[in-house]
């Protein structure tokens, strides 16, 4: 299977890149916005399309001609403002999709935010609402599509090594989670189509990666 990785320059990104390429099954495309950032990739013999997220959608329809699923890992960041967060975690998410159908990509895998309800905009704090907004609805737009969804809600992302064991359910309590063990969350979970049409956060846990995926 061929994955475009949407936001591969992001840390995450970059985990899950390496993990792609030592995986038998899976292949990486990176999704990245400017050609000084291609050599990571290149070190890891995967792929390198440079798109802008903020551009349109056919270009990114485009880097996904050859791909067999699509993983939007793509986030403005905590130091941008707004006006970022709209253009980066909902239209660059929304265009995403979009561009998915348009390529005739079925398979489509969404980094979220850890609580996404209505209920979890009401009650973040001021600075952070926007963001739990963009993320809500870009995730409503993918699930009122006929693509082949998964949604994974990480709980709060640390730089700590990863522990390759998580606590993964459609809820959880709230908790930290590795970036290096939610890249491995989305490797397991594109070899699983159990995961097809499914949403569920994760947090640090017991339970080794492979067998907690398996459970969902």
């Amino acid at each position: 299977m061929k994955v475009l990785v949407v936001g591969a320059n992001g840390q995450i990104g970059k985990h899950l890149i390496k993990f792609i390429q030592e995986d038998d099954n899976l292949e990486a495309k990176a999704m990245i916005r400017k050609e000084e950032q291609a050599s990571y990739f290149q070190e890891h013999d995967a792929e390198v399309a440079i798109v802008d997220l903020e551009g349109e959608i056919e270009d990114i329809a485009k880097a996904a001609e050859d791909v067999d699923a699509i993983v939007f890992t793509a986030g403005s960041g905590p130091h941008t403002g707004k006006d970022k967060t709209i253009m980066i975690d909902l239209d660059g998410a929304v265009k995403t999709i979009e561009a998915a159908k348009q390529a005739n990509v079925k398979r489509f895998v969404m980094i979220s935010s850890f609580d996404t309800t209505r209920e979890a905009i009401q009650s973040a704090p001021e600075s952070f609402a926007p963001y739990v907004a963009a993320k809500h609805y870009a995730d409503e737009w993918l699930t009122a599509t006929d693509l082949d969804y998964t949604i994974i809600h990480p709980g709060g992302l640390t730089n700590n090594e990863g522990t390759n064991k998580v606590q993964l359910a459609e809820k959880v309590d709230r908790g930290e989670v590795p970036r290096e063990d939610i890249a491995k969350v989305i490797a397991a979970t594109l070899n699983n189509d159990s995961t097809i049409g499914k949403r569920f956060q994760v947090i640090g846990g017991n339970t080794p990666v492979e067998e907690a995926v398996q459970s969902i």
